[in-house]
């Protein structure tokens, strides 16, 4: 019987897992493979986390479960409700709490671009609206439950706009071409710090039927982001050069992935700014510099080139 379990194994998900095991808790990972990071006291099963019984029986005793899953963009609508509410059955029948990892859609587009834990959960997109039913639901559920928000993530593994945009022309020594704004503000998170926040709020009743957002750096600019990467590796300094916002929604008339990134691109083409004071306060938490979320980026890329060659 596992203290905790975590549903993925992705950076986040991972990140979790370590955390708690590094404490001495131990840890059962739940994933469609069985993999997961390596640790005496992180057991890896293998199962589909939207299979209510057996996710059930793999939680029996556990005192809290992670939502760390990340499906495919393109099948949100489809995997999302069964795997939810699997984890809230799960959660219901072992008396755990029910963290889950969260992110802005909820909130969609605000004037100004601030957000806050009031701000109302009114998205109008698709993907927003997903996140709220789900959330709703974990509410209504009855069980113990919150929601840790985090901005665009930064670190070891992401599929954000640095890691997917930036990172592979820096690697290349070309210039980088993004569906962005390169030039207003926008808080990236450390996948540390949501890993971290996750933990500790799930001890904490006072988190508990709440969203809170992750501690997260102030905001900066994506062509900061660039520089400041290209500084701390001393790498040429990147030119970056955004992309008109037709490009990415023509292209999403044939594409799907395209069509799914088109409906949140006022993420990056106006300021989006989360205010994570509130947390912070709350839980004495600080977010990590974003220097050492870079470092891990870095740190990892160099690792994956060298598998490489």
């Amino acid at each position: 019987m596992a203290q905790h379990v975590v549903i993925g194994s992705g950076p986040i998900g991972s990140k979790v897992a370590r955390l708690l095991a590094d404490r001495g808790e131990t840890v059962r990972i739940v994933t469609r493979s069985g993999s997961g990071p390596e640790h005496a006291l992180i057991e890896r099963a293998a199962a589909d986390a939207s299979d209510a019984r057996r996710l059930t029986e793999l939680a029996e005793g556990a005192e809290v479960i992670y939502n760390c899953a990340n499906p495919k963009y393109t099948e949100w609508a489809k995997r999302w409700f069964p795997m939810n509410n699997a984890m809230i059955a799960a959660a219901r029948a072992s008396g755990a709490v029910y963290a889950i990892t969260g992110n802005l859609y909820g909130y969609g587009p605000q004037p100004g671009g601030r957000m806050t834990e009031s701000t109302p959960l009114t998205a109008p997109g698709r993907k927003g609206r997903i996140r709220n039913r789900m959330w709703q639901d974990a509410l209504e559920s009855g069980v113990r439950t919150f929601e840790a928000r985090g901005s665009d993530y930064v670190g070891a593994g992401t599929a954000g706009i640095f890691s997917t945009v930036l990172l592979p022309a820096i690697r290349k020594g070309r210039a980088a071409w993004g569906p962005a704004v390169m030039d207003v503000p926008h808080t990236f998170t450390y996948t540390g710090d949501m890993a971290t926040t996750l933990v500790t709020l799930a001890r904490d009743e006072r988190s508990y039927g709440k969203g809170w957002h992750v501690p997260s750096p102030a905001p900066v600019t994506i062509r900061e982001m660039a520089e400041r990467y290209c500084e701390l590796t001393g790498q040429p300094k990147l030119k970056v050069h955004g992309l008109p916002r037709f490009v990415m929604r023509t292209a999403g008339l044939v594409v799907p992935i395209a069509r799914e990134l088109a409906e949140m691109d006022y993420q990056f083409y106006a300021p989006f700014v989360m205010d994570s004071s509130l947390t912070e306060k709350t839980f004495g938490l600080s977010p990590t510099n974003l220097d050492v979320a870079l470092r891990e980026t870095a740190a990892a890329a160099d690792e994956t080139a060298a598998r490489t060659m």
